[in-house]
Parts: structure tokens; C-alpha cells; sequence
């Protein structure tokens, strides 16, 4: 089972504030901690100090924590590679390359005598960490993250991500992408539009985006990238990658029967097998309600992304519960009761035959 985080930037904040923040995302259940160190100004003794007191608490609860820098900051820090005693210090969990080195060094890096982990940026989609693999790292202690962007329209494109984790994936390394929430007001910049890894994800509910990640596979660990998220997010995150099965959201229609309410909110479903490319099929509804009375009612022609329950002129099929995936004809036979929630129609595409899900119940 991978890692929930979230980030903190101690420079932009004050101890109070990061250690309730710490607390609360303890509470429900997070154990990473992302950390930036990429601008600063000021003596190595009183970065030193300031980052400590935050990075102990987290500690402290059990959290791992990772520290983000570039290699400008070794320089100005006088931090050798081959020496990372100033983040064993620190209280550090492991490092962040923002920009690598040449491969050799971060393979050195990994095998460091603190048992520091190296942790190196997986949205570049060029042959970086083949390189390092070159050099025999000590995969235990190399992990992978992707980056995140402030700017709006700037998050990686879908395929290009897909192409980078695979990359990983394919040397078995622990990977990690961001999350953005929508209650966060500031990240490690003056400037930012939200931050997440995945364009396509800046202005969706956190819990949605964990759920694509999930059903993608590839990533272990999630992080929030921004501060600080809500209780309410913090919560529905922790859900979202903790339930065993999807949870997909619908907006049922006010004429929905509670024989309905059932069929929808009441069993698993699990996707038909011998797909359809009209419809996902949850058979299971019809035979477990099979002595409830499902009249005509709502036979409207249906959308895709509407939920339909096969009304009593179907025959056998009476209470069978699916979900379309194009618009079909419907001749009276087909009550649509329902329609998943727009924010995650998208999953539909992601969903696979074979596999269980729930749905629960959405106002929007």
C-alpha cells in the first residue's frame, strides 16, 4: 500500500500553523511530508534551524519527510554530494533532486551512510534515470516523483505522464505524483494558479484526481502539493485512496424509486466481463432484486454518462443496472434514473471489465 502526503513550506508559513496542519493530516492517516528548499536566503545555521523544528515535529509523528533543492543550493549550502550529513542533520528523511546531476552521482547518492533516499523528478521523459540505473543505485533507496506547476495549462499532458511512470515503473521504483487542493492558498512561489502533476486534474475535488490515480496504477505514493488543504479534503482524500474498490459519484434524478435507490447505492457492481461498448453492464442487480417492481418511468433518450435500470417491459432483464457509455435510442423499456456526476465522467474510460465498483450518491 503506497503513501498519502502533503506539503509545507516553512519559509511561506510559521511553526504553528505547519504543526496543526502536520496534526490534522496525521489524524487521517498521512505519512509523507514534502519540503522545499529551493530559494533561500540567509545562512546555512539559520535555514538549518528554522527547517529542523518543523521536520523534528514531523518526525516526531511517524511522517517521512522530503526535501526538495536544486543543484544551485549544494553550492551556496557548501553540501558536497558524496557528504549529505547537512540533511541527516536536518532530520531528513530523504532528498529531492529538482535537476539532477549526470547519473553517477545520484547512484553514489543512494548509498549514502545516513540512509538518506534519493528521490529524482520522473516528468522529464528522457533517459535520466536509465543513466542512473547504469550506475547500480541501490533501488531501495531511489524513488521517483513527478513534478508539479503553479502556472495554469502548464501540468503534464496525460500520454506524456503515462509514458514517464512507466519508465519507472519498469525498474520497480517507488513513484509519487502531486494532487492540487482547491481550499490551498499558497505553494513554494509567490505565484500559483493551484499545483498538480496532471493538467487535467487543477480544478477537480481532490478525491476525484486520487481516484484516477488509482485506477491508472503506476503511482504509489499521492501527494497534496499545495497548503493547506482542508479537514473536509484531507478526509475524502484518505477515503478515496484507502477504499478497496472506485467509488463514482451520481446525481440520481428526483423521480428515482427507492427500489432504485437500492439498485443503485445498496450493492457492488461489478463490470460485466463481455463488454459492450454502448453500455457497462452490472448484472448482479436484477437477480438480487429480482421480486422488486421496477415500472416505466423517465424513458427519455439516453446520454452518455446516464445511469439506467431495465424497467419491467424487459423481461428478465428487469433491474439490471448500467451505465451508458454512448447515447442510445430508448424505447420505453429503460428508466434513466440517474447520471454520473460531471466532474468524473471521465473515469468511465478508465473503469475495466471484470471489476467492482460502488456508486454513491452526488448533489452536483
Amino acid at each position: 500500500m503506497g503513501k498519502l502526503g502533503v506539503s509545507i513550506y516553512p519559509e511561506r508559513s510559521n511553526f504553528e500553523a505547519d504543526k496543526a496542519y502536520l496534526d490534522l493530516a496525521h489524524q487521517y492517516g498521512f505519512k509523507r511530508v514534502f519540503t522545499s528548499l529551493l530559494e533561500i536566503d540567509g545562512d546555512k545555521e539559520g535555514v538549518l534551524a528554522a527547517f529542523k523544528k518543523v521536520v523534528d515535529y514531523a518526525n516526531q509523528l511517524g511522517m517521512e519527510v522530503m526535501v526538495d533543492i536544486n543543484p544551485g543550493l549544494f553550492t551556496q549550502l557548501n553540501i558536497s554530494y558524496d557528504d549529505l550529513s547537512f540533511f541527516h542533520e536536518m532530520g531528513a528523511d530523504g532528498v529531492r533532486l529538482d535537476i539532477g546531476f549526470t547519473g553517477a552521482e545520484e547512484a553514489r547518492m543512494t548509498r549514502n551512510p545516513y540512509g538518506i533516499k534519493i528521490e529524482i523528478n520522473m516528468s522529464q521523459g528522457t533517459t535520466y534515470v536509465d543513466s542512473i540505473m547504469d550506475y547500480s543505485p541501490d533501488t531501495e533507496k531511489l524513488l521517483g516523483s513527478h513534478n508539479f506547476y503553479p502556472h495554469r495549462y502548464t501540468g503534464l499532458e496525460f500520454n506524456h505522464y503515462l509514458k514517464c511512470t512507466e519508465k519507472f515503473k519498469g525498474y520497480n521504483l517507488n513513484t509519487m505524483a502531486f494532487v492540487n487542493s482547491q481550499a490551498a492558498t499558497f505553494g513554494p512561489w509567490p505565484t500559483q494558479d493551484g499545483l498538480c502533476t496532471l493538467e487535467d486534474h487543477r480544478s477537480l475535488e481532490i478525491a476525484t484526481q486520487v481516484k484516477h490515480y488509482k485506477l491508472l496504477g503506476g503511482i504509489d505514493d499521492v501527494t497534496i502539493a499545495n497548503a493547506y488543504a482542508s479537514e473536509e479534503e484531507l478526509k475524502a482524500m484518505s477515503q478515496a485512496f484507502n477504499a478497496s474498490m472506485p467509488e463514482i459519484k451520481v446525481v440520481p434524478r428526483e423521480t428515482i424509486s427507492e427500489n432504485e435507490r437500492k439498485c443503485l447505492f445498496e450493492a457492488t457492481h461489478s463490470y460485466r466481463g463481455d463488454k459492450s461498448a454502448y453500455m457497462l453492464r452490472s448484472t448482479m442487480t436484477r437477480i438480487t432484486y429480482k421480486d422488486l417492481e421496477f415500472p416505466a418511468h423517465d424513458t427519455d433518450k439516453i446520454q452518455r454518462g446516464d445511469v439506467i435500470i431495465d424497467n419491467e417491459g424487459y423481461g428478465q432483464y428487469k433491474g439490471e443496472t448500467q451505465i451508458a457509455l454512448r447515447e442510445m435510442e430508448n424505447d420505453g423499456r429503460v428508466n434513466v434514473v440517474g447520471r454520473i456526476a460531471d466532474d468524473e465522467l471521465f473515469l468511465l474510460d478508465f473503469l475495466k471489465p471484470w471489476s467492482s465498483f460502488k456508486l454513491i450518491e452526488s448533489k452536483k
